[in-house]
């Protein structure tokens, strides 16, 4: 395993409750000390979401709300100019929680494929229907991210930053899961060569610097995932099944960092922080990999955003990912 690239042991996912900026700010630096985020308020309302946060970012393409959903327009409209607001004061809050800050920073974007699979054409259709328009958004994207990275380099020049890109839609696209805009038909799957060479364009942009690829779908492709350029994947861990170890069992041994999310993201009564990552340790033995790995190896998460919990207990996640984080690198067997 290379020794080139470590991560703080915990961060979050991206999604917090509530729409205060800068108390997501305070919550999302507060907690994780060498390995803050971005936070991202949904609750907000359109544009403030994560398709159309994203769709923000989009250079020379434009979205608006419609009812079926976000659909690609000639001119940017009141929904592109929200995003890119809401964008504004979440950076402005970020940057004053990180006066001074050096150390791993996270922030996240949707990816290339859910958003193929989520925004809409003009005829109704969503983008994965024209492999043209991936194309074209895939670039779009490409471009739209590479300013944000310099905003964000800009603001708090002290970071070494992390770019998460969520991919919750890419098993549907590959397995040719997404439903067409009547309902009554899917999608032809999309080829893995150019599933994984438009992955490879996206994370390209962040030249230099460590991409993670986040799903908390089912059957995550971890192999093609690394082969793409990703330094770490993102996931559920409840979602694993022992059908997965040979992929993470090769993914590890790569150099491949996983970002286990191991602490619900709705409210719950949470275990001690010890019992969050037992199933871990189990893994690690069931593959064979030595102890010593694990905190090097391994990132603790929320098994997803927390948009959908209450405020108080966000905070308990984000604090018992770090306790948890604390416990496997104190005691990895």
């Amino acid at each position: 395993m290379t020794a080139d690239l470590r991560f703080a042991p915990a961060t979050g996912i991206g999604s917090l409750p509530g729409g205060d900026a800068r108390e997501a700010a305070r919550t999302a630096t507060g907690s994780f000390e060498d390995f803050p985020f971005l936070p991202e308020l949904p609750a907000r309302g359109p544009g403030a979401d994560m398709i159309g946060r994203s769709a923000g970012m989009l250079v020379e393409l434009y979205a608006r709300v419609e009812p079926s959903g976000w659909r690609l327009g000639d001119r940017p409209g009141r929904d592109t100019k929200r995003a890119r607001s809401w964008l504004g004061e979440d950076l402005d809050a970020l940057e004053e929680f990180t006066q001074g800050y050096e150390g791993q920073l996270k922030v996240q974007a949707v990816g290339p494929w859910t958003l193929a699979a989520t925004l809409e054409l003009r005829n109704g259709e969503v983008v994965l229907s024209d492999p043209g328009a991936c194309r074209d958004l895939a670039a779009s994207l490409a471009e739209g991210l590479r300013l944000h990275l310099e905003e964000v380099r800009r603001r708090v020049p002290g970071a070494r930053i992390v770019l998460q890109l969520d991919e919750p839609s890419l098993i549907g696209a590959l397995r040719g899961q997404v439903r067409s805009a009547s309902g009554y038909r899917t999608h032809r799957a999309v080829d893995r060569q150019v599933v994984e060479a438009t992955l490879r364009d996206v994370v390209g942009v962040h030249a230099g610097g460590p991409v993670v690829v986040h799903s908390c779908a089912p059957d995550v492709p971890f192999a093609l995932l690394r082969r793409a350029g990703a330094a770490a994947v993102s996931f559920d861990f409840s979602l694993l099944t022992e059908r997965d170890d040979d992929v993470i069992g090769e993914a590890v041994e790569g150099g491949t960092r996983l970002f286990a999310g191991v602490v619900p993201g709705t409210d719950t009564a949470l275990s001690d922080p010890a019992g969050s990552v037992m199933g871990v340790r189990t893994l690690w033995r069931r593959l064979g990999l030595h102890p010593g790995l694990l905190a090097e190896a391994v990132t603790v998460t929320p098994s997803c955003g927390l948009a959908g919990a209450s405020p108080e207990y966000a905070r308990k996640a984000l604090a018992h990912c770090a306790q948890a984080a604390r416990s496997l690198a104190d005691n990895p067997e």
